[in-house]
């Protein structure tokens, strides 16, 4: 049976942040995944090009049942610091968007400074190599069950095998399952940061200006829960998606309506009774100026009203009713598209029972969850990289001075 003092279950952000932390302290660490391509969602991310943090990441930037939870962590390793060591290996990047940070490169130069940190810390990597079972004996170590590399021993387990989301890249329950074997609540899952839909029936009027995109303000849910961006918002053929609406579903409760304002920079409906004054325009093409032309046409049709219709003619009612509308469109969605579409979970491990600092479970001394798997969710725009990032340095650095620990006075 192989030994090391830090075993790490998921080579995913957070796990090979964590493992590299570790073993360049000295301790001997495993690196386990069962997927065998590394860090698959690394390398899918911000369409190849790894959105690997934001500027202005905060504990504010993050949902949880336990909200200040993610603190100490996100304060203790910042995005300068992230940046610090991609600039050590001469990755360069660029913002792109309220603070979002992409790679120059390919998404695999990310992949590639975490696995030469791994390297430099001599950490043993065991992939593909799936795991079986979890045991602690009564030393309080782990026994980690593999597939194909028989049994490990560790003293110290760090759990980073994330969420739900994107199971076609090998996304598992394993983190739940392992939590409850040893006591942990958890709190519901979800998927989040993911596209709304809507009954085909309330659709149908839309659905023919799937790839229309437009810079809205999209709000919901109500006093603390509410959620409110300005994001761009993408019309598809079952519903919503872009930005604002990845943004908005993080928060959004099932049976609530979601309200969009199209015109977040006017007030729609005053502009068009101003607008008649004297007009001889057609009110389609005064539209087509404020929003794309397809959604105009069809959002005059939804209101009875044709697009040559000369404004003058319009009564102030009709126009207020178009204006008003377009000011605060209230959808109901019936579902989202779930885990294949999400790029996060929501929910996950209670972090009650976890220490904020170290990640240690409060239950288990030596277990260690990390990343996604943990409720932690953040926004769209590199936050949830950053979330990996801390959660690893903070699990990596505590179970290195654990294992030290335990070392020097043996149980």
């Amino acid at each position: 049976m192989e030994t090391f003092d830090i075993a790490v279950i998921g080579a995913g952000a957070a796990g090979m942040m964590c493992a590299s932390v570790a073993g360049q302290l000295g301790r001997r660490v495993a690196l386990i995944d069962h997927a065998p391509r590394l860090a698959e969602k690394i390398r899918i991310s911000g369409g190849g090009r790894c959105n690997f943090t934001n500027l202005y990441a905060g504990p504010g930037n993050y949902l949880s049942a336990n909200p200040h939870f993610c603190r100490s962590a996100l304060a203790r390793y910042t995005p300068r610091d992230f940046m610090a060591l991609l600039k050590r290996y001469r990755v360069t990047w660029h913002e792109k968007h309220k603070g979002q940070l992409f790679c120059d490169q390919s998404s695999d130069a990310v992949i590639d400074v975490l696995k030469n940190e791994c390297d430099a810390g001599q950490v043993a990597w065991r992939r593909p190599v799936g795991v079986e079972e979890v045991s602690r004996l009564q030393d309080g170590s782990f026994v980690l069950a593999t597939q194909q590399s028989g049994r490990m021993k560790a003293r110290a387990l760090v759990v980073a095998t994330g969420g739900l989301s994107i199971p076609k890249i090998g996304a598992t329950d394993f983190a739940y399952r392992l939590a409850k074997q040893f006591g942990h609540k958890l709190i519901d899952t979800r998927p989040a940061l993911v596209p709304l839909t809507f009954a085909a029936a309330d659709w149908a009027p839309f659905s023919t200006l799937s790839g229309v995109s437009l810079e809205v303000h999209l709000a919901t849910g109500a006093k603390k829960a509410a959620g409110a961006f300005v994001e761009d918002l993408l019309l598809t053929h079952r519903g919503l998606s872009g930005p604002a609406v990845l943004q908005i579903s993080s928060y959004w409760q099932p049976g609530e309506p979601i309200h969009i304002n199209l015109l977040a920079e006017r007030d729609a409906a005053a502009a068009l009774i101003d607008a008649k004054a004297g007009s001889k325009r057609q009110i389609g093409n005064l539209l087509s100026e404020w929003v794309p032309t397809r959604l105009a046409h069809v959002w005059l049709e939804t209101h009875g009203v044709s697009a040559d219709a000369r404004i003058a003619d319009l009564p102030d009612r009709t126009l207020r009713a178009i204006g008003d509308a377009l000011s605060r469109w209230t959808l109901v969605p019936n579902g989202t598209e779930g885990y294949r579409k999400a790029e996060v979970t929501r929910g996950g491990i209670d972090t009650r029972e976890l220490s904020s600092s170290t990640m240690m479970s409060a239950r288990v001394p030596g277990l260690y969850f990390i990343g996604e798997a943990v409720d932690v969710t953040g926004w769209l725009g590199g936050y949830n990289f950053q979330w990996a990032w801390a959660s690893g340095v903070a699990a990596g650095q505590a179970a290195a001075e654990f294992v030290h620990g335990a070392q020097a006075q043996p149980i």
